[in-house]
């Protein structure tokens, strides 16, 4: 079987969507499968039209630069630009199938293309389009966006020969769109299990380095988004200081609210109770995790958070990590509250805190937390069991010889 996959971007890019895309591919590689990869101009890292990263090949989709002010034809643009490489690719790979994921705006060219080719599309929801436009522009330019850019979706959702997501939350969206049932199957965030150990011990260097010996850490790992909730956790720390003087919240990070966080942590006179580390290498990375106590996911109530699932809690329940997140409907889809993590309620700073205080005070429920996070997704959110159920996917389209009709 011949896939080729349409991807917003990839590695070397380090985003959740790369590192779910690269999962998805080892995967499939493992069954036999041939697997096929394009990205859109949107993936900024590279200009060359084929690169190697990892031992991966990617045909990439370099980017023009465009001349269109008006709302909407920048993405038309780019529509265009990928439909004219991803046919160019298909023709040179003949895949028998073509597989896109989201935005939309990968959805749309893939669909003329398999038309015109004569090949089934699966399109591949990860999150909705629209809940991303909706956050541009003024009021009235968002929801017109936000509209435009719906209807855009359950157009691509209604044409395409299958539609795979990653949560229930968005299946149920999907569905009462009046997409059948039938036609939609959700492939589950997982975690590669080989790749996390259980029980690593700090860096006692790194932990002097950043000032954290001694302490009790409390931190997150991670984009600094509006919607991650950061500024509760913030706001959190104040209370919980009262109780635990000794507590320290590390940051490890950056992003677009990363200066708004520095000045409420000095408008609070807390800066001294905050450390901030950047954003550190991916290959870094698990030394920070091995210095937290509790990792906080505080997320905002939001379409966004309420619909998709993240794969941070897997992660680190695959490390055996100890976490506290809000009960938004993302984390509730994976999180068995006081058996696998502690949810707390969203948006409520004194909840927050409270439920940090709770753990952090309560250290012999911690080996059980552990190892029922851990059996979770050994048991259930594993990647060979979740890439396992393209089979019946492939399998049904290339069977029927279905194609796309617009």
């Amino acid at each position: 079987m011949r896939i080729l996959h349409i991807l917003d971007h990839s590695i070397p890019l380090h985003s959740g969507y790369a590192f779910r895309t690269l999962s998805i591919l080892r995967e499939q590689r493992a069954l036999g499968w041939e697997t096929f990869h394009l990205t859109t101009p949107k993936h900024v890292a590279c200009g060359a039209a084929e690169e190697e990263v990892d031992g991966w090949h990617f045909f990439r989709t370099p980017s023009l630069a465009s001349t269109l002010n008006w709302a909407g034809l920048n993405e038309l643009q780019l529509m265009r630009q990928v439909e004219r490489r991803l046919q160019e690719v298909a023709q040179r790979v003949r895949p028998d199938l073509l597989h896109a994921h989201s935005p939309v705006l990968n959805a749309i060219p893939a669909l003329r293309v398999g038309k015109r080719l004569g090949l089934p599309v699966v399109y591949e929801v990860r999150a909705f389009w629209e809940d991303a436009a909706v956050d541009h522009g003024t009021t009235r330019e968002a929801s017109a966006r936000y509209r435009l850019s719906r209807r855009l979706e359950t157009w691509a959702l209604e044409r395409a020969d299958h539609v795979t997501t990653i949560c229930d939350g968005l299946r149920d969206d999907i569905i009462t769109r009046g997409i059948p049932a039938h036609k939609v199957t959700v492939i589950p965030n997982a975690v590669d299990i080989d790749a996390f150990s259980v029980g690593r011990e700090p860096d006692e260097e790194l932990k002097a380095e950043l000032g954290l010996t001694g302490r009790t850490v409390v931190g997150f790992i991670g984009s600094f988004y509006a919607y991650e909730g950061l500024d509760l956790l913030v706001a959190a720390l104040q209370r919980i200081l009262q109780r635990m003087p000794e507590i320290r919240l590390l940051l490890v990070g950056g992003g677009p609210q990363e200066a708004a966080l520095k000045e409420q942590v000095r408008a609070h006179g807390i800066a001294d109770k905050v450390v901030f580390t950047g954003r550190v290498p991916h290959h870094e990375v698990q030394r920070y995790y091995g210095l937290i106590d509790v990792l906080a996911y505080p997320r905002h109530s939001m379409r966004l958070t309420e619909l998709v699932t993240p794969l941070k809690p897997l992660e680190a329940m695959a490390q055996g990590r100890l976490f506290v997140a809000s009960d938004v409907g993302g984390h509730r889809e994976l999180i068995r509250h006081d058996e696998t993590g502690v949810l707390f309620r969203a948006g409520s700073v004194e909840s927050l805190a409270d439920s940090l205080l709770c753990l952090l005070s309560q250290r012999e429920r911690w080996p059980d937390l552990r190892r029922a996070g851990r059996q979770f997704v050994e048991r259930e959110r594993n990647w060979t069991s979740s890439v396992d159920r393209y089979r019946a996917v492939y399998g049904g389209l290339l069977n029927r010889g279905l194609h796309a009709t617009a």
